[in-house]
């Protein structure tokens, strides 16, 4: 899934031009570029599908050029994840009935992709098996505030637990809670499924979503593919897949991953995975002079030089026509104060 706008990781992250699209890292690989590497080391290239947003079809085709036309599954609307999962799954149904499928967001930080490949691999064996709509949970580190968390059957001895329930993003104090329980994950909108175990939950709990959809079975995988969809796509109701089926589902289940996650949707997030100096200062493609400087994210273009004292726990993004310095703490704002430079 790449059609995401990244709000938070503005100025560098915009609707032209997304966060996945970016080195966000300074690694000399985009975000979408390595999660397309990681997957590849489970999946033939040839199927692996690119679920992204009309606008960004040149983005897609410039940075995966290994990827075919066919592979890119253009939404002409943003309708969240429901409706595109759904999509694509039914074009997958129609190429092959019996295929197990990974969805996976494109802007994530795993750092143990050897470990990645196992869970995922633990995961397909499971979905070939039974009639189970999986997800990789992520063990909780702190008590996180910003993340859905995943409550499983701890009486379950097996590695694979049953999910009680699905529970939105907390309070500190109940988040606090969640980890002293031990049977919370964070959710990491990592999905596994075999196909006819997700078309069947959407028939069930989204019979409108399915009939809008399927009424294109002949349609999919040919030339009529991109016709049908640019007439009833937008119909589909703007719903998150975690809303529309798996808050429903009864054959939910969690696989508790045994690799580092982080799904970068913050400045601070990033903070966290980037190397620092003895200060804790983050430096992405900017020359610095820091003096009395400390927990700060620097990013700049070009190699900048920037000179920076008397700042603490700040983000400092230098991009185009924009300079951002804003405090760490307030990081959730930025999305607000996006949709304000936009009207300037």
């Amino acid at each position: 899934m790449a059609g995401g706008v990244g709000s938070r990781f503005w100025p560098v992250s915009t609707a032209d031009y997304p966060k996945q699209f970016h080195d966000m890292l300074g690694s000399g690989e985009t975000l979408i570029q390595k999660t397309f590497s990681r997957l590849s080391k489970s999946i033939p290239v040839e199927n692996i599908l690119i679920l992204t947003n009309a606008r960004y079809n040149a983005l897609v085709l410039e940075q995966l050029p290994q990827v075919a036309p066919e592979q890119i599954v253009l939404e002409p609307a943003m309708r969240n994840t429901a409706p595109c999962i759904l999509y694509a799954s039914l074009k997958i149904k129609k190429q092959n009935p019996d295929a197990v499928v990974v969805v996976a967001p494109s802007d994530h930080w795993i750092e143990d992709e050897q470990a990645f490949t196992q869970n995922l691999q633990q995961c397909f064996d499971f979905c070939t098996q039974e009639n189970a709509l999986m997800t990789l949970g992520i063990q909780p580190t702190f008590p996180n505030t910003g993340f859905g968390y995943i409550e499983y059957n701890q009486t379950e001895t097996a590695a694979v637990k049953p999910v009680v329930q699905f529970r939105e993003k907390p309070d500190y104090e109940t988040a606090k809670h969640f980890l002293e329980q031990g049977n919370f994950l964070w959710n990491g909108g990592i999905f596994i499924w075999n196909v006819q175990a997700i078309t069947e939950a959407f028939q069930h709990f989204q019979p409108a979503m399915f009939s809008l959809f399927s009424a294109g079975m002949e349609a999919y995988n040919t030339l009529s593919e991109s016709d049908f969809i640019a007439q009833h796509y937008a119909q589909a109701d703007n719903i998150s897949i975690d809303y529309a089926i798996l808050e429903h589902a009864r054959n939910v289940y969690v696989l508790p991953a045994t690799f580092d996650w982080n799904d970068l949707g913050t400045w601070g997030s990033l903070h966290e995975k980037l190397d620092k100096d003895a200060q804790d200062n983050a430096v992405v493609n900017a020359t610095v002079i820091l003096e009395n400087a400390s927990n700060n994210i620097i990013r700049a273009e070009g190699k900048k030089l920037i000179v920076i004292d008397g700042l603490d726990d700040f983000i400092i993004v230098d991009h185009h026509d924009v300079l951002l310095i804003y405090p760490k703490g307030k990081e959730q704002e930025i999305k607000r104060i996006t949709a304000k430079a936009s009207e300037m």
